[in-house]
């Protein structure tokens, strides 16, 4: 089997909610989502979700290989693009193929993703994210209720700007999720917004009131001196790693004793996760995927960590055109027995969205330019 040539399209996620974080918000959010196809000789067709950044480069160093050569791939990869570095953005082109490929892999050995990868069990356990800043408190409670429905016990509230607002909120959070349980999980994140010391304030205030199950990016993904300091000064574990591109970002983390919790986003593909699940297990660290909406091919490769927590989910329906062999229930994801990472393309449907006008915002990743350096977190500019 040969790789022949790759196609790509993009369609929607019409979230029916406002989505934001301490950065910004979209108010009746719709986002990009890029699909990448990849093509065989023997008509075996591989899905990758994700970015369409470089592929033309990368895609020169996987052409005409055996796609089942998946973590050689990777690194041919990673290499083609040495001078200019794997980083960013195009580690994400980088991720896309390499879920492609993986999909393909498991296809045509004819068994589901999370099995070929080593699972053995197809159910991941998960919390609920609301992507929730821009929420009333009703519409926040409405949110996480929907989860407890499917059993979730755990949430994730999005905040960092407004003390005294975040705390009335992560009780709103704990009465949603209090259906099945009387001490629900709460994790609190805030995106990169504080200092080191606006954290163990701000963290030891929600203490007081709260036993929260981690604390996430607190604080510069990069800093990881700050991180160890502030898990050595809080209660609650600090999770951070969603925007590391690569095991090598790890390393300074790992090395000062930062993470308490790895984190990977589901964008960044299979062998990273794999990769670096393995090498937070040799240091007893749990793992936990981002943003499985973004990527629901990452999953499969949660169900063959030793180490694997719980997978954030923020959504309960795909984006247009595409369905997922997997049930949202009992907490979790069950994952499907259809053959490869499970993931169906409508590219008729997609095609007439796109001719219908789309809307593609940006989102909040745009990092304001005080962020930080507020000396009162009261939830007003000034």
């Amino acid at each position: 089997m040969k790789i022949i040539g790759y196609r790509t399209l993009s369609t929607v996620h019409a979230w029916g909610r406002p989505i934001g974080d301490a950065n910004g918000n979209l108010p009746d959010a719709v986002t990009e989502v890029p699909i990448v196809i990849i093509e065989t000789d023997e008509g075996i067709e591989g899905v990758g979700i994700g970015s369409h950044a470089d592929l033309d480069r990368l895609f020169s160093a996987i052409e005409g290989e055996d796609p089942r050569s998946v973590a050689a791939l990777f690194d041919r990869m990673i290499a083609r693009v040495f001078k200019s570095g794997h980083a960013g953005a195009t580690y994400g082109g980088i991720a896309t193929l390499d879920a492609a490929l993986w999909d393909i892999k498991a296809k045509a050995a004819g068994e589901p993703l999370w099995r070929l990868l080593g699972g053995r069990d197809r159910y991941l356990p998960g919390y609920a994210s609301g992507l929730d800043i821009a929420l009333t408190d009703d519409e926040l409670h409405a949110f996480y209720a929907g989860f407890a429905d499917r059993g979730f016990v755990a949430g994730k509230l999005k905040g960092g700007l407004d003390l005294d607002a975040d705390l009335r909120r992560l009780g709103v959070v704990a009465d949603a999720l209090g259906a099945h349980t009387a001490r629900p999980g709460l994790m609190f994140d805030a995106n990169e917004s504080w200092q080191v010391k606006q954290a163990v304030r701000y963290v030891a205030a929600l203490e007081q009131r709260y036993d929260l199950v981690w604390v996430e990016e607190p604080l510069r993904r990069w800093d990881a001196a700050g991180h160890a300091r502030l898990s050595n000064a809080i209660r609650a574990a600090v999770a951070t790693g969603e925007n590391l591109t690569g095991l090598d970002q790890f390393r300074p983390l790992f090395d000062a004793g930062a993470p308490d919790i790895v984190q990977a986003g589901a964008g960044w593909g299979i062998s990273h996760f794999l990769r670096l699940g393995h090498a937070a297990a040799s240091r007893d660290l749990p793992v936990s995927i981002v943003g499985h909406d973004a990527n629901p091919a990452t999953a499969a490769a949660a169900t063959a960590l030793p180490n694997h927590l719980t997978t954030e989910v923020q959504d309960l329906r795909p984006p247009l055109g595409l369905a997922v062999d997997q049930v949202i229930t009992d907490g979790g994801i069950v994952l499907g027995d259809q053959p490869g990472a499970g993931i169906t393309v409508d590219e008729a449907a997609i095609t007439a969205a796109a001719e219908a006008g789309w809307s593609t915002p940006t989102g909040p990743h745009t990092r304001p330019p005080r962020a930080g350096l507020r000396v009162i977190l009261d939830g007003t500019e000034r």
